[in-house]
């Protein structure tokens, strides 16, 4: 399951579980969640979801659902209420979604602090596949404006949601790469009306990176990220262009 990720492996082990429905991704989180909650390696997960629509944990959610049950069901997209936090979501083919299960003590951080350091990965990542990107003061998650940071209306590109059980997180971000942005128009994405939503393929075009390149550099910075202060981290740059 770690195609191509094994030089992280002395600090954490990273999944590549291709395509995977997400109530069996949710299943397999929990299984290792308990590892690392016992002391084990501390994981990354990393996936494509089948058409879903999830929801978090508050009430009162389900409103941010536009569309009807049938027409879900006639799109082929399942709905399933999750326990992260956040709002309602869509994961669907073309969006890379990763999942870090670690120790936050052992990183020094609080939850929120956890939250921007995701923050920070993704805009890390993003920024070395060429597109500029910033959080939003008024909402979780990586916006751009894509390659011109002109005066422009910034776009969610990134959407993050997490769970901290016993110390440990779950759940993570979803970064839309090549994603059907058409599948957004079935819910208000995080709850937030009239903001827009964009991917890489949107922004590049023809230029957009493979999911490949997207894991391998998203993978580099969550492993520089999450490194402890002793390990060595020089592999990243090498295995980001591995293939």
């Amino acid at each position: 399951h770690a195609r191509g990720f094994r030089a992280y492996h002395s600090f954490m082990h990273v999944h590549d579980l291709g395509t995977l429905a997400y109530r069996d991704a949710w299943a397999l989180q929990e299984r290792l969640h308990a590892d690392v909650v016992a002391g084990g390696e501390e994981q990354l997960l990393l996936v494509e979801h089948p058409p879903v629509i999830t929801l978090g944990r508050r009430p009162g959610l389900s409103k941010n659902i536009l569309a009807a049950a049938d027409e879900l069901e006639k799109a082929g997209v399942e709905v399933v209420e999750s326990d992260r936090g956040g709002d309602v979501t869509f994961h669907g083919p073309g969006q890379l979604v990763a999942y870090p299960i670690i120790r936050l003590n052992d990183h020094k951080l609080s939850v929120g602090g956890y939250v921007r350091k995701l923050q920070e990965i993704v805009i890390d990542t993003l920024n070395d596949l060429g597109v500029p990107s910033q959080t939003d003061p008024a909402a979780i998650g990586v916006w751009t404006c894509g390659t011109d940071a002109a005066a422009c209306e910034l776009a969610k590109i990134c959407a993050i949601g997490v769970r901290i059980r016993r110390g440990v997180s779950m759940h993570g971000l979803a970064l839309n790469v090549t994603t059907d942005l058409n599948y957004f128009n079935l819910i208000i994405p995080c709850g937030l009306d009239g903001r827009a939503v964009t991917s890489l393929e949107k922004i590049l075009a023809a230029s957009v990176p493979t999911m490949w390149r997207v894991k391998s550099a998203l993978v580099a910075r969550a492993a520089a990220a999450f490194a402890p202060a002793a390990a060595d981290t020089s592999v990243i740059s090498d295995a980001a262009v591995s293939k």
